[in-house]
């Protein structure tokens, strides 16, 4: 598995900064990234499978920040009844949305369906943050369009959708267990991340709206997606790169 080893106070041009501190309104996965966008002045709102895991991380970054800006919410991306329920929630807060970070996920996992049938990788990784958008969409649009700020969606692909099935993403067998590949499985997800993005860019760029898509390769990053690879050593190199990477990406234009 040798490919595996190898993934391993001014405002920028998209307007963040202390100024437009009351028009942020952010998704992230990582505790880690979060701290960066809360020292951003941006409200940080931190979605996590449970409230309660989520309080633990709102309480760890006051640590070092009590001034930040942070919400707690609940979703699980997999079930796509929770998607929706959080979209729901969001919608009511009336908060303006500036960036949805597509980030959470699951890798390499033994074969199995999510509540809604659907093999657990690609209802995770990509399904759940596929419904995600399109259930915001009209807000990044709007909040744009008020703010004059440009949106932006993130996806958190991988170097891995190289390894997906050799026919690339198997739509007609999706939930079939047989032939199923922990890797090229995990690898098809990435895939559809980088396309979902690369569509909705296109799209935007066509019909001219203000706000932007984007995916990018994380590099290797401590969190519990590789809990299934047991035999891997990970290495944990220039992790301040890694994770400056995506807030560089969140926070200014990259064009």
């Amino acid at each position: 598995m040798e490919w595996i080893r190898k993934l391993f106070r001014k405002p920028g041009p998209s307007g963040f900064g202390y100024s437009s501190t009351a028009e942020e309104a952010l998704r992230v996965g990582l505790a880690k990234r979060a701290r960066v966008l809360a020292l951003r002045g941006a409200r940080v709102i931190i979605l996590a499978r449970t409230v309660e895991s989520g309080i633990k991380v709102k309480e760890s970054l006051l640590q070092d920040n009590p001034n930040a800006k942070l919400d707690v919410m609940e979703m699980d991306l997999s079930p796509m009844d929770s998607v929706k329920a959080f979209a729901r929630s969001f919608l009511n807060t009336n908060y303006p949305l500036n960036v949805l970070i597509n980030s959470a996920g699951i890798m390499a996992c033994p074969f199995q369906l999510s509540k809604d049938g659907i093999e657990l990788q690609f209802a995770t990784n990509h399904l759940g943050h596929f419904l995600l958008t399109n259930l915001l969409l009209g807000k990044l649009k709007s909040t744009a369009k008020e703010s004059g700020i440009e949106g932006r969606i993130v996806s958190i692909s991988s170097l891995a959708h190289r390894r997906t099935y050799s026919s690339g993403i198997l739509f007609d067998k999706i939930n079939y267990r047989t032939g199923y590949s922990p890797y090229a499985a995990y690898g098809q997800s990435k895939l559809a991340n980088i396309l979902h993005a690369n569509e909705l860019a296109r799209r935007w760029q066509e019909e001219g709206a203000n706000v932007t898509a984007n995916s990018l390769h994380p590099g290797v990053i401590p969190t519990n997606i590789a809990r299934y690879m047991k035999f891997l050593g990970i290495q944990r190199a220039r992790l301040v790169e890694d994770r400056m990477s995506h807030s560089y990406l969140r926070l200014n234009s990259l064009k």
